[in-house]
């Protein structure tokens, strides 16, 4: 939501309370390439922070996103902005998932799974280097049993997905990871709830993402995940007890990989503790108390 109709519902007869619900400022979403973008942007940029004052209460999605506002916003950094977590519908997860032998080659028990669109900013050749870089560490017993799917938003239409793509073959290729990868382009929902059921862990490699859903997914699915130290997973991921968070080398990522090679119970353990972890911070039901309290304080 952007916040241009504010002024229009103070015009009502009885003045409402207005809560505004943040995610992004709008305007770091805009491109500004050139001056004739920028000299565009610059009355909506302001008349953005002028209404967006005009609430009665803000919440944000994240802590990250709270400090991206008061950088964003300099005259409303004197605001209070409370953190409303978003919340995750586990109904569409508490169903019965098929298995991924139509998807993946037979007899590979390790699947690392990366979930996002083939965009040049999820930072996804960290997934590949990630993947190439424990092999001189692992038997070739443990290594033949290593794979990793990378799936993906992906429109022939939209020129980033189709090069970025590309390019992901080839590194791929140039990696020797030929045999340990698949791709999928624009998977399924039933695909995904598979994915995140069996696979024994997500890579997340975004960095500063604003909060990311895919961390939660992943959790609620008793999937532990592997994330950068940044944005965020820093909120929703518990290091050392859901998964690991690290920094966005190879290295660092393959390293916590191999924690899950190493001990197979690994996966059961975090996979369970992020399970209650979302539950308990990241549920509808959590979302609904949170969101109840901010309105009531509003209207008092």
């Amino acid at each position: 939501m952007v916040s241009a109709c504010i002024p229009f519902l103070h015009l009502a007869r009885h003045r409402k309370k207005v809560l505004f619900y943040c995610h992004f400022p709008d305007q770091l979403l805009a491109q500004r390439r050139s001056a004739l973008k920028r000299i565009y942007r610059a009355p909506i940029d302001w008349f953005e922070e002028l209404t967006t004052g005009m609430v009665d209460r803000i919440l944000v999605n994240s802590q990250f996103t709270a400090a991206v506002f008061k950088q964003t916003f300099p005259k409303l950094a004197e605001i209070q902005t409370d953190i409303l977590y978003p919340s995750l519908n586990s109904s569409v997860f508490d169903v019965e998932v098929e298995g991924l032998s139509e998807l993946l080659p037979g007899g590979r028990s390790l699947i690392f799974l990366s979930i996002n669109r083939y965009e040049c900013k999820k930072n996804l050749p960290l997934a590949l280097q990630t993947l190439a870089a424990p092999k001189e560490h692992l038997s070739a017993g443990e290594w033949e049993h290593v794979h990793l799917v990378m799936a993906g938003g992906y429109d022939e239409r939209v020129v980033e997905n189709v090069e970025h793509y590309e390019e992901l073959h080839l590194l791929a290729t140039s990696l020797g990871l030929d045999d340990h990868i698949t791709f999928l382009r624009s998977f399924s929902d039933k695909q995904k709830l598979s994915l995140l059921y069996s696979s024994t862990c997500v890579l997340y490699t975004p960095n500063n993402e604003r909060f990311g859903i895919v961390p939660i997914e992943a959790m609620y699915s008793r999937c532990p995940v592997i994330a950068v130290n940044s944005g965020g997973p820093l909120e929703s991921v518990a290091h050392d007890k859901t998964g690991f968070l690290c920094e966005p080398t190879p290295e660092c990522f393959s390293e916590a990989m191999q924690k899950f090679v190493t001990d197979p119970k690994l996966k059961q353990h975090m996979g369970q503790a992020g399970r209650e972890r979302v539950q308990q911070h990241f549920s509808l039901q959590a979302f609904t108390e949170e969101l109840y309290s901010h309105i009531i304080n509003l209207t008092q």
